[in-house]
C-alpha cells in the first residue's frame, strides 16, 4: 500500500514546515507547486511536481499514487488586481484538488481553510469551531472564495467522503520566505515603520504548531466538522508590546480611526488597481476584517487533536531571529530565544 503524502502548496510558509515534519518521520513526500515557486525551505529529497491547481489536466497526474493529500495551495493575499483569481484558485482550484485526490484513490484528504471566514458582524466574544456562517458574512472576495471552498469540502464529508477541514488562525514563526501579512507586520514594526495602528483583535499560532495540527488532523480529525488551530488571543497593541520587548522598538502610541483607515485602504487599492506599481499598503478587506472580533476558543479542536500550541512569545522571538538571519533586519534582539 502506498505511503505517499502529497502537499499542495508545500513550498509555502505552512507547507514547508509540514513537509519537513513528514520527511523527518520517514514519509515519502511529493509537493505540488506552481511553476516558479521558491523551493528554498524544502528539505532535500522531496519530489516536486509543478501544476496550477486550476488546471485539472496537469493536476490529475500530479496527484496519482497518494495515500494522503494535504491541500494548502491558495492565494493568501487580501488583494489581487484580478479579483476573479480568488474564486478561481481558492474555490475552484480547491475543489479540483479534493475531487481529483479522491478519484485517484487517496484514503484521506485534509483541506486547509482559514479563521477569517468564521467571523460575523454580530460576533461578541471568542468564536469556536461550531459557529454558523453564511456567504453574507464573508468580508471581501478572498474570504468569500475560502468560505465557498470550505463549504464544498464539508459537503463532500457529509456525503461520506474522507475529507477533514482545518482552520488555522494567523501563523507566525521562522521560515516565511514570502513574507505573509503577519511576518510583514513584524518586519515593519521592528524596522520602526509602524507609526500608527488600529484597535483590533487577533489570534496568533506558531506555524510549526499549525504543521503539527495538520498532521494530527490527518490521523485523528473527524470529517464533517471544523478543526480550529488557534493559539493566543491578543489585541494588536498587546502583540506590539511583546515585540517591543523582543526587538527594543517602542510600541506606537497613536491610533487611526476605522473610517480613516478604510478611506486610506480604498485610495491605496485604487492606486494599485489603476496606476500600476506593487500591491496596496492597506487592503479594504484587511481593514474591514480588523473591525471584526478575531478572538477564538479552540479548546474542543485542540482536545480532539491532542495539540498544545507553544507560547506565542517564543514564536515571535524565533520569527525576529529568522528575519535577522535572512538579512531582512540588521537589529539584534534585545532579549529572547535564538532560533
Amino acid at each position: 500500500m502506498s505511503d505517499l503524502a502529497i502537499v499542495t502548496g508545500g513550498a509555502g510558509f505552512i507547507g514547508s514546515h509540514l513537509v519537513r515534519r513528514l520527511a523527518e518521520a520517514g514519509r515519502e513526500v511529493r509537493v505540488i507547486e506552481r511553476p516558479g515557486a521558491d523551493l528554498g525551505e524544502l528539505p532535500a529529497g522531496v519530489e516536486v511536481r509543478y501544476s496550477d491547481i486550476r488546471d485539472r489536466r496537469t493536476l490529475a497526474p500530479a496527484l496519482r499514487g497518494a495515500a494522503e493529500v494535504y491541500h494548502l495551495a491558495a492565494n493568501p493575499n487580501l488583494w489581487a488586481r484580478d479579483r476573479g483569481e480568488f474564486d478561481a484558485v481558492n474555490h475552484v482550484g480547491a475543489v479540483n484538488v479534493l475531487e481529483l485526490a479522491l478519484e485517484s484513490g487517496a484514503r484521506r484528504v485534509v483541506h486547509t481553510s482559514t479563521e477569517s471566514i468564521l467571523t460575523r458582524g454580530d460576533s461578541a466574544g471568542p468564536i469556536d469551531e461550531n459557529v454558523q456562517i453564511h456567504e453574507r458574512d464573508a468580508v471581501g472576495p478572498y474570504c468569500l472564495s475560502k468560505l465557498r471552498a470550505e463549504d464544498a469540502a464539508m459537503g463532500m464529508a457529509r456525503r461520506g467522503l474522507p475529507v477533514v477541514v482545518v482552520n488555522p488562525t494567523m501563523p507566525i514563526g521562522p521560515g516565511d520566505r514570502g513574507l505573509s501579512p503577519p511576518s510583514r507586520l513584524i518586519l515593519d514594526f521592528c524596522r520602526g515603520k509602524l507609526p500608527v495602528i488600529m484597535d483590533c483583535t487577533l489570534n496568533l499560532i506558531d506555524v510549526r504548531d499549525v504543521a503539527a495540527g495538520l498532521e494530527l488532523a490527518m490521523a485523528r480529525g473527524e470529517p464533517g466538522r471544523r478543526h480550529l488551530l488557534a493559539g493566543e488571543n491578543l489585541t494588536l497593541a498587546g502583540l506590539l508590546e511583546i515585540l517591543s520587548g523582543i526587538c527594543g522598538v517602542p510600541a506606537p502610541r497613536w491610533r487611526v480611526p476605522y473610517a480613516a483607515a478604510l478611506a486610506i485602504a480604498h485610495l491605496s487599492e485604487f492606486r494599485a488597481d489603476h496606476l500600476g506599481g506593487g500591491p496596496p499598503r492597506a487592503s479594504v478587506t484587511g481593514v474591514r476584517l480588523a473591525r471584526r472580533i478575531m478572538h477564538f476558543d479552540p479548546s474542543q479542536s485542540l482536545a480532539v487533536l491532542g495539540l498544545r500550541p507553544r507560547p506565542i512569545r517564543e514564536s515571535l522571538a524565533d520569527a525576529v531571529n529568522w528575519l535577522v538571519g535572512m538579512g531582512h533586519l540588521a537589529r539584534r534582539l534585545k532579549e529572547g530565544r535564538s532560533g
